[in-house]
């Protein structure tokens, strides 16, 4: 089961926005499956830098970790694009809208399957297992594929600590205790793919203490 199944990666550049402020920044593109079928976790900034990762493949689902902009700016255009619904925790819907509008507005648009914690579901012989992690955003999910040994954290987890938590929507305990739930209990070895820079392990992680 799963021998086939991979990860593949991409970077995408743009923006990110919030609360009046505008940064550069760049973002991981992570793609599960195997050679027929995937699913894209977040769709920062280029849609076309995301379909060179995703190739061929069918997309089962555009699973979005967090609605900050710049993981879900792109995502309607890329659901357009390739026919696949977007995920997302409802309770990241203030920030979504912040992106793409609100009841009051004629142009909004939303997404289309709610998440929640410990769902899960399958692409190419493997399990992705939602986590909710709020703290760096309301509705902040990881997703953790046991057969493949890591966890998706978005902005919940990178090398070198917990996401950031000064802006709007965030809260720092929250955070903190997220990870110690959700994320310090799964085995040392498993390799974090975070939403921003490189990969580290749950291990090295924990080890830093929060």
């Amino acid at each position: 089961m799963g021998a086939e199944a991979r990860v593949d990666h991409g970077v995408t550049s743009g923006t990110f926005t919030l609360d009046g402020e505008t940064f550069e920044v760049e973002n991981n593109v992570w793609v599960v499956g195997d050679e027929h079928e995937c699913v894209v976790i977040d769709a920062p900034h280029s849609v076309d830098g995301i379909l060179a990762v995703v190739g061929e493949r069918l997309v089962k689902a555009i699973v979005c970790t967090h609605a900050h902009d710049d993981h879900v700016r792109v995502a309607p255009e890329l659901r357009e694009r390739i026919g696949a619904p977007i995920l997302l925790h409802p309770a990241d819907r203030p920030l979504w809208e912040l992106v793409h509008g609100g009841p009051e507005d004629a142009e909004a648009t939303l997404w289309d399957v709610d998440l929640s914690d410990e769902q899960t579901f399958a692409v190419g012989g493997v399990t992705l297992r939602v986590l909710h992690t709020p703290g760096h955003a309301p509705g902040g999910v990881c997703l953790y594929a046991p057969e493949l040994g890591c966890v998706f954290t978005g902005d919940t987890l990178f090398h070198g600590g917990p996401g950031a938590t000064g802006r709007s929507y965030s809260d720092r305990p929250t955070l903190e205790a997220s990870i110690k739930a959700k994320l310090f209990v799964l085995p040392d070895e498993t390799v974090v793919h975070t939403g921003h820079g490189e990969d580290t392990t749950i291990g090295a992680e924990r080890g830093r203490g929060l």
